[in-house]
């Protein structure tokens, strides 16, 4: 099993320092790779997420590329319709080249009514919005000059040329564990990137996705939250045994420490638990 570790870069801890020393850390250790979230803007009573401030993911992973060398990068995950796809494809391809071919794109639909209407962008299109926008990236990714013509994004590609392309199909894991996400990810994900399931909760849903993509190349993922060094260590074996018995391919974790220090030691202390399962 592979594992990721979140980056620092939400709340008050986030900052360049904090974003560098996290990714350093983690490359050192030996974590394969590195996550980040999103949102671009937040109601002020909202309940969730717990801080409004959040460095944007792209640029962010931009930044921890630059400070490491080999380890991965992932979004967990990138709100794909909030973005118009032609831009977001140069984005990525960039991160992309500029890093040596070291991300993956963890790709939802979202779900913050508020945060779509501040960006004027039609919520209920959620869905639709990101199926085309992972065509139409895959299409500027891979054909020079792209033809396409939108249905929902407001687009219209003919003969466009959208250089430099990444050399490759970077990777999409589709979030989520819903029916409508786990449709998505069969039909249009290179995996899936899932969130907080237990692993009798997991157990179905890994089911449901290798009866419909049964191909070794087709990952799956889970995302869980890291209280930190309080955690109970045998606690974690024993769901670790349970994910790495139903054939889980990846695991990140999200730890919530509000300090850098303390966030730091929470990563360092968990991939002593981790590193057995390696």
């Amino acid at each position: 099993m592979q594992f990721g570790i979140n980056l620092p870069h939400v709340g008050r801890k986030a900052g360049a320092d904090a974003i560098t020393r996290a990714a350093r850390q983690a490359e050192q250790l030996g974590y394969d790779n590195i996550w980040v979230n999103d949102h671009l803007a937040v109601p002020v009573d909202a309940p969730y997420p717990p801080s409004a401030l959040f460095y944007e993911p792209v640029i962010t992973l931009t930044w921890a590329a630059a400070a490491t060398a080999r380890i991965g990068l992932g979004t967990s995950v990138l709100v794909l319709p909030m973005r118009h796809p032609v831009h977001l494809a140069k984005e990525l391809a960039t991160l992309d080249l500029l890093s040596g071919g070291r991300l993956v794109v963890g790709a939802g639909v979202g779900w913050l009514a508020a945060e779509f209407a501040s960006l004027g962008v039609p919520f209920d299109q959620r869905g639709a919005r990101t199926d085309e926008t992972i065509k139409m990236l895959r299409a500027c990714w891979s054909e020079d000059p792209v033809t396409y013509r939108a249905s929902v994004v407001a687009s219209t590609m003919t003969e466009m040329r959208t250089l430099p392309q990444p050399g490759r199909m970077i990777p999409i894991w589709i979030g989520g564990k819903t029916e409508a996400a786990l449709r998505r990810a069969v039909a249009l994900g290179d995996g899936w990137h899932g969130v907080a399931l237990a692993p009798d909760e997991l157990a179905p849903v890994l089911a449901h996705l290798r009866a419909g993509r049964p191909e070794a190349a087709f990952t799956t993922s889970l995302r869980l939250t890291w209280d930190g060094l309080d955690d109970d260590s045998g606690e974690l074996r024993r769901r670790l045994d349970a994910y790495a018995e139903l054939g889980l391919d990846h695991m990140s974790f999200e730890p919530r420490q509000r300090r850098l220090e303390a966030w730091l030691d929470a990563v360092a202390a968990l991939w002593d638990v981790l590193a057995a399962y390696r």
